[in-house]
């Protein structure tokens, strides 16, 4: 029996969880779960930043097809600057899971850390490099987030969302400068918190 399912039959259904967009300095934090169906396997999973942009749609299509549920939720820049970004990025999971269609009966969490679950948890460093249910969690919430940063960027050009999606890149910063703070910046992170003192 393939390993994969002797663990779904050891410790029933599991979700890989993850998030995305913590370093960014705009828009939200991004997590989704995801509980992949054991006798629909999908090949090529693996951590979302390490692939390119059109091997993740692809990927992003076929979790969502054969996966036997997944969930993304959010965390949006105002959680984000009243709760810290770790605890939103906690938030975000724990909503994640809680949208599951199909309750999990344990869950995977990339990192060291885990939210607080109805299930029981394990964290694992670097997950979405060893977890085939987190890889696909990293995957549908990076596509999902990646989408929005292009959307805001009609809303608020000259920033250059699109291409960064609100990381600390150079162009980021030069348009912070020139353009000033939007209200999709993380008013507590020290770079647009410097800015705003400026004014």
């Amino acid at each position: 029996m393939p390993s994969e399912l002797l663990q779904y039959s050891a410790r029933g259904l599991i979700a890989g969880v993850d998030e995305v967009g913590r370093g960014p300095l705009a828009g939200p934090v991004v997590a989704a779960a995801v509980i992949l169906d054991p006798v629909r396997p999908i090949e090529g999973l693996a951590d979302s930043k390490a692939m390119t942009a059109k091997r993740r749609e692809a990927l992003n299509i076929e979790i969502r097809q054969k996966a036997l549920c997944w969930a993304i939720a959010r965390a949006e820049v105002d959680e984000i600057d009243e709760l810290n970004i770790l605890h939103a990025s906690m938030l975000a999971m724990q909503r994640a899971v809680g949208l599951l269609a199909i309750p999990p009966e344990h869950a995977l969490i990339d990192g060291n850390r885990c939210p607080q679950l109805r299930c029981t948890t394990e964290a694992i460093v670097k997950g979405d490099q060893s977890e085939p249910c987190i890889s696909a969690a990293s995957i549908i919430a990076k596509v999902e987030r990646d989408r929005e940063m292009v959307g805001l960027e009609a809303i608020y050009p000259g920033y250059g969302f699109a291409a960064h999606k609100g990381y600390p890149t150079r162009l980021h910063m030069q348009a912070l400068a020139e353009h000033g703070v939007t209200p999709i910046h993380r008013y507590s992170f020290g770079p647009v918190a410097r800015l705003l003192e400026q004014d």
